[in-house]
């Protein structure tokens, strides 16, 4: 056999063939366009490449045009850890000398002499992995959005804690676009003590409110007329310009968080998988496009529910050496699945009596919290594995059967 290494870079990749003895066959360095792609190609056509015996590659990373070029028909492509590869580095010389073309090599050689122990990129499909861009650039969004959030929280507290209590009573607080508009008009406290009646309506109209406007407004009002401590009107009127700044940061995470979020809920119905994730307990639009995006929809991507689980992070793992003995959670994870995991499993505690069932009874045998949840999302994740398998859609009596019926 025939094996292929690249080592990737922004302007141009280092190639490398070797045969089953190791024997250096080729090397080239190519360009990141068209015509560096169709010189990898020929290349490697003239050792053999085929349709039906493609040669397989190895190369550090998962993304790009490069990787969508070599995934195209039946060619195997394991995008190796950058780490794992430099461990591999150490066998080759003790010099610990690096260069590009010898980092080409050596992922052709971990392919020649480890390649069962790697796995291959899957062969998830165009729809599932065009689920999988919108659902994670949904997930960055959301998180980019609280993060700008919280930067915002932060600075009203240092000059207008008012604006947090008249926000606090409200769902996502400072995202909401009641709040946002509300900022804008009055970026101060001295600018919000003399904001009337009409101008807070206004700005509740223009955030899409339409119930509830003047007791909302009334309230709103009472709050920030209220006796707070300030800061030196110069130092106020600074911290406002900061805080529209941020304002203007947030406004935009929170579009884009929304837009992709209706780029989500048109995409993910149409996977032929969708009608499985969505019966189960606690998995909404958009939390259960995020566990497809992570699993993908290759069958033969995971040998049994086990692996999965192990990919998740919610299968425990075991370290044992002499007389010590361990089992704790497992640290190396998919971090996005993970996370999902723990909203599932949250959400399912109260949408289904026999996850919270199960998570009761996690507890009363000494687990805390976050153990009883990961508890159960290693249950629940195992089933969507057999229902994924079998087409079958989540009965609760068969996941969660209760005593009598075991019995019986």
């Amino acid at each position: 056999m025939i094996y292929c290494g690249i080592d990737w870079a922004e302007r141009h990749h280092d190639v490398a063939l070797v045969d089953d003895t190791g024997k250096l066959l080729a090397k080239r360095r190519i360009t990141d366009d068209a015509a560096g792609y169709k010189l990898l190609l020929d290349l490697l056509a003239e050792y053999g490449d085929t349709q039906d015996a493609p040669i397989p590659v190895a190369i550090e990373t998962s993304r790009g045009l490069l990787v969508a070029v070599l995934r195209a028909g039946r060619r195997k492509v394991f995008a190796v850890n950058p780490m794992a590869a430099a461990r591999y580095r150490d066998r080759h010389g003790a010099s610990r000398k690096k260069s590009d073309p010898g980092d080409a090599l050596v992922l052709a050689n971990i392919l020649r002499t480890d390649m069962p122990m790697h796995r291959p990129l899957p062969a998830d499909s165009d729809l599932a992995r065009a689920v999988a861009v919108l659902a994670r650039a949904q997930q960055d969004a959301t998180w980019n959005r609280q993060q700008i959030s919280n930067q915002v929280r932060s600075l009203l507290r240092e000059y207008y804690p008012a604006a947090l209590d008249a926000f606090a009573t409200w769902q996502n607080g400072l995202c909401r676009p009641e709040a946002r508009e509300l900022l804008k008009v009055a970026a101060t406290p001295t600018r919000a003590a003399i904001l009337t009646r009409t101008q807070i309506r206004s700005a509740l109209k223009r955030a899409g409110r339409s119930r509830g406007i003047d007791a909302e407004a009334d309230r709103i009002r009472e709050v920030f007329r209220a006796d707070y401590a300030h800061q030196p009107q110069l130092v106020e009127d600074a911290l406002g310009k900061q805080m529209l700044a941020l304002l203007r940061q947030l406004e935009a995470a929170c579009i884009a968080a929304d837009e992709l979020a209706n780029a989500v809920e048109e995409t993910f119905p149409q996977h032929p998988d969708a009608a499985v994730i969505l019966s189960f307990p606690g998995l909404g639009i958009q939390l259960a496009a995020r566990v497809l995006a992570e699993i993908g929809d290759d069958r033969n991507r995971f040998a049994d529910a086990r692996g999965l689980k192990a990919y998740a992070g919610s299968a425990p793992v075991t370290r044992a050496s002499g007389k010590k003995h361990h089992v704790g959670r497992r640290m190396v994870k998919n971090d996005r699945l993970n996370h999902a995991g723990y909203l599932w499993a949250f959400s399912a505690i109260t949408a289904s009596e026999g996850a919270a069932t199960h998570y009761r009874r996690r507890r009363d045998r000494g687990d805390w919290h976050a153990a009883a949840q990961r508890n159960l999302f290693n249950r629940m994740i195992g089933q969507l594995y057999y229902c994924l398998k079998t087409g079958e859609l989540f009965d609760e009596h068969r996941a969660f059967p209760s005593d009598l019926a075991v019995a019986a």
